[in-house]
């Protein structure tokens, strides 16, 4: 939001029309905050949590998108292959919060959809996922109502852009996939090489 000021000062336009200047935001407020909301749900579709979901494993034969995957498999799920898609999303790589904004329809921080999601989904998915959501959207609201965003004098912009290198190295050490991950550079370089796949 600090690389544009407009959607910062949409932002904070909104938090005053429906919160006002002289009280804190409480979790009530959080339903009439749509741009907000949509400001959340875009930061996390452009830069989720993780790359990949925590693996699974097939429990029988499955074809997706013609594709054979046999019993036993591991599968994980790109969150970036996801969010980035440009089959699914206009200039995926550009921060549009009102891209989330459908009329006077309420932003729902999940998709059913799974063009994106930011936690997990499914029976088995984050019970924090509602929790998580809140709490970050209070966050943002709470730092608009609070602060003003400006770049330091002289700077152009925050550079937001992941080496690839550092998102092999997050996955490979935030998952629970680490052990094997460290003990193997064929599978860390086979795991750079498919990130590698979804974010180019």
């Amino acid at each position: 939001m600090m690389n544009n000021p407009k959607i910062f000062d949409k932002a904070v336009h909104e938090f005053d029309s429906v919160v006002g200047k002289h009280k804190l935001v409480h979790e009530s407020d959080l339903h009439h905050l749509n741009y907000i909301k949509a400001c959340v749900k875009e930061a996390l579709r452009l830069h989720p949590i993780a790359p990949f979901n925590l693996p699974h494993v097939t429990t029988a034969d499955s074809t997706v998108a013609g594709y054979l995957i046999p019993k036993g498999s591991h599968v994980m799920v790109s969150r970036t292959g996801l969010s980035r898609n440009p089959e699914v999303w206009d200039d995926p790589l550009t921060f549009n919060p009102d891209r989330h904004m459908k009329g006077n329809k309420e932003v729902m921080l999940t998709d059913h959809n799974l063009h994106t999601f930011s936690f997990s989904t499914g029976l088995r998915g984050c019970p924090g996922v509602l929790w998580g959501s809140t709490m970050t959207t209070m966050l943002l609201a709470r730092l608009v109502q609070g602060f003003m965003s400006e770049l330091p004098p002289n700077e152009r912009g925050v550079d937001l852009n992941e080496n690839l290198h550092d998102i092999a190295s997050g996955f490979s050490q935030s998952s629970p996939a680490s052990t094997y991950l460290s003990h193997s550079t064929q599978c860390l370089t086979l795991a750079e090489k498919v990130i590698y796949t979804f974010i180019t």
